[in-house]
């Protein structure tokens, strides 16, 4: 029982890294649940940090490279093996999301991966300049806050994005996705007239197919795993290198997806 209050409220955010990993919430779902089925298991598995959520992070990330190494996958396996095959992370990714998206230090990060700390920074350094490759796109953004619409347009452009413009409420966010078709969404949930950047999104998807990333301050009621929800999710208050992370996650599967079509 002490377990499983310990580690809680640190699932949504491990929901979140598995689905910022795998690029599919219910894949990155199935895999938090293969997790917590063991550490009901082995409850001692979260005894390896004084914080449990070190030890949650790493029980996850032994049950994924255990996968990952002998080549399985469990997304879909009726899909080619090429495709299956560039939906698994490496570990270099593992260790930039950990530390840009999660907020470890590095020497948690090294732990969770069962790394030396010189290993996991270069790791890191190396997902750097990975994903830095043929990434740019076009990002739309739907925010109705200045202050915050104008942080992320600056943000997206050090990047090396471009932005085609920045939508307040939910007509506006169909009228210029129509006019200027984006590569990449980033959207607020909640926007200023009561309307949701959820719903504008969805009613796009049904003209064309673009990678979307959603902003929230209340995560968790979107990381709960009981219904259709964000793969991809950036909460308020956010850090560029978060935002940078999640940017360059939801690229690199909208990318490997193209080409595995």
């Amino acid at each position: 029982m002490a377990g499983s209050q310990a580690v809680a409220s640190h699932i949504p955010y491990l929901r979140r890294y598995a689905r910022a990993l795998t690029g599919d919430q219910a894949s990155g779902d199935a895999y938090v649940a293969a997790t917590l089925e063991a550490l009901v298991e082995d409850p001692s598995a979260l005894d390896v940090s004084p914080d449990p959520k070190v030890g949650l992070y790493r029980t996850f990330a032994q049950i994924w490279n255990s996968l990952a190494v002998n080549g399985a996958e469990t997304v879909d396996d009726s899909e080619p093996a090429e495709k299956r095959l560039t939906r698994l992370t490496p570990l270099p990714r593992q260790a930039f999301l950990l530390v840009s998206l999660e907020g470890f230090s590095d020497e948690e990060a090294a732990a969770i991966l069962g790394v030396e700390l010189d290993e996991v920074r270069e790791l890191i350094n190396d997902s750097g300049r990975e994903l830095a490759q043929d990434i740019a796109s076009d990002v739309m953004i739907i925010e109705d806050e200045p202050v915050i619409a104008m942080e992320l347009e600056s943000l997206v452009q050090d990047l090396g994005h471009r932005v085609t413009g920045i939508a307040r409420t939910h007509d506006e966010a169909i009228a210029l996705a129509k006019a200027k078709q984006p590569g990449l969404i980033l959207a607020d949930i909640r926007l200023a007239d009561e309307s949701s950047g959820l719903d504008a999104v969805n009613e796009l998807l049904e003209s064309f197919e673009v990678p979307a990333i959603f902003i929230t301050a209340y995560p968790e009621r979107f990381l709960t795993g009981d219904r259709p929800e964000p793969t991809f999710l950036i909460v308020k208050p956010f850090q560029p290198s978060m935002v940078s992370a999640v940017l360059s996650q939801a690229l690199f599967f909208d990318r490997k997806a193209r080409k595995g079509t």
